[in-house]
């Protein structure tokens, strides 16, 4: 073959692989974002895993004002029930990365089932965004760099409650689950108590339904205090904790408080007006063009409000979008988290920021005082004040 040939077929093969190469390229831009929701669809979280995937679903629709395209990418998501077990959803997440190759993940409803999720993560090297799991121990002691969280955080949930609470001459005794939920949440608001006193800690299952040997043991542990004394409960899921009050804790002074919740357990507030807390959200709360948008969708599509895990859900979806905006589409993992460190985005509770240190989204809590309207089904939460991020000195627990 002479030089002139050899030179011919050499460009040739050259074009053709230059060719080739553009079009994997222009595919690679134009293929979906692939974003896997694991989630409790079914199991004890079944109600908020739901509400999640609506809000979700409603913010994409929002965030890219109805294409559900960003930077010429289409965005599909792939649903997973986890059922509320850490060994399946660890499978779940480790299949979604491996063989559905998404971009990333959202979810999941049980801190239990996070916590077995979050070395998936890392072991892909693909980014996790917690929605709506609570335990401080995400973004602590078992985070790592690909873990981001928009919902509230343990201790966020327990500063915002201690300033309901934590008043001189206060006596606080707490009633939670045996779960990384409950316990992460009685230490957060333990050390965030500064002024009341905490005299009992009590944990009972998950699935329990007969409240009075665990209300007894509040009740011995409370009645001889001086002072103002309450049960704080923190609880999730089945079960209603609520039912001590049948045991006429009035006799012994004694009081109830608890954060917000879905808005079917807060039919149990009802019975309680007065009661003062603190609560991630409330549809009837936030006054922004964002929280407007979802009420009235909500009402539209489902005749009913937005209701707790819905606007997390939702504020998941902004956050995905805001930062798939930043990168015009580009989903490389190493330049996603560059962009989601200190990032703020919009959300039905107003702004939100990723704390740089640890991924923890950075929010609003609201103080609330329960009004028996009978209007609504369930005891109405009142603004009291709003207490903004920088108001919570939300501690950093990752070494990092």
């Amino acid at each position: 073959m002479t030089a002139h040939l050899i030179r011919r077929a050499f460009l040739t093969l050259a074009a053709t692989a230059l060719a080739a190469g553009g079009t994997g390229l222009a595919f690679a831009q134009g293929k979906d974002i692939r974003i896997a929701h694991v989630y409790s669809k079914t199991g004890p979280l079944e109600a908020y895993g739901k509400q999640t995937q609506i809000g979700l679903m409603l913010g994409l629709e929002y965030a890219t004002g109805g294409t559900m395209q960003v930077g010429g990418r289409k965005i599909t998501v792939i649903e997973k029930d986890d059922q509320g077990k850490p060994d399946v959803g660890k499978s779940l997440l480790a299949a979604a990365y491996a063989d559905d190759k998404v971009d990333l993940a959202v979810g999941p409803t049980s801190s239990g089932v996070a916590l077995a999720m979050l070395p998936v993560a890392e072991e892909y090297k693909k980014i996790l965004l917690v929605e709506p799991a609570v335990a401080d121990s995400i973004t602590g002691e078992k985070w790592n760099k690909y873990i981001f969280r928009t919902g509230r955080n343990s201790s966020q949930d327990a500063i915002s409650n201690a300033v309901a609470l934590d008043k001189e001459g206060t006596v606080i005794a707490t009633l939670a689950q045996d779960y990384a939920f409950g316990r992460d949440g009685v230490a957060a608001f333990r050390s965030a108590i500064r002024k009341a006193k905490l005299v009992h800690e009590e944990y009972l299952p998950t699935n329990t339904t007969d409240f009075t040997a665990g209300a007894q043991r509040l009740i011995d542990k409370l009645k001889d205090q001086p002072g103002r004394k309450v049960i704080f409960i923190i609880w999730a899921g089945a079960g209603n904790p609520f039912k001590i009050a049948d045991l006429d804790l009035k006799r012994y002074g004694i009081e109830i408080a608890t954060g917000g919740n879905i808005l079917p357990a807060m039919a149990a507030y009802k019975q309680f007006p007065g009661m003062e807390g603190a609560t991630y959200y409330y549809f009837g709360i936030p006054k922004n063009p964002v929280n407007e948008w979802l009420v009235a969708n909500h009402y539209t599509k489902f005749k009913s409000p937005p209701d707790f895990f819905t606007a997390g859900g939702f504020s998941a979806a902004m956050a995905i979008v805001t930062a798939l905006k930043k990168t015009n589409g580009d989903t490389n993992t190493n330049k996603l988290i560059s962009t989601m460190e200190g990032m703020s985005f919009d959300t039905p509770k107003g702004q939100m920021t990723f704390r740089k240190e640890d991924h923890q989204a950075m929010q609003s809590m609201y103080h609330f005082r329960i009004k028996d309207d009978p209007a609504f089904a369930w005891g109405v939460p009142e603004l009291v004040r709003e207490i903004r991020p920088i108001e919570m000195q939300v501690p950093i627990r990752n070494k990092r």
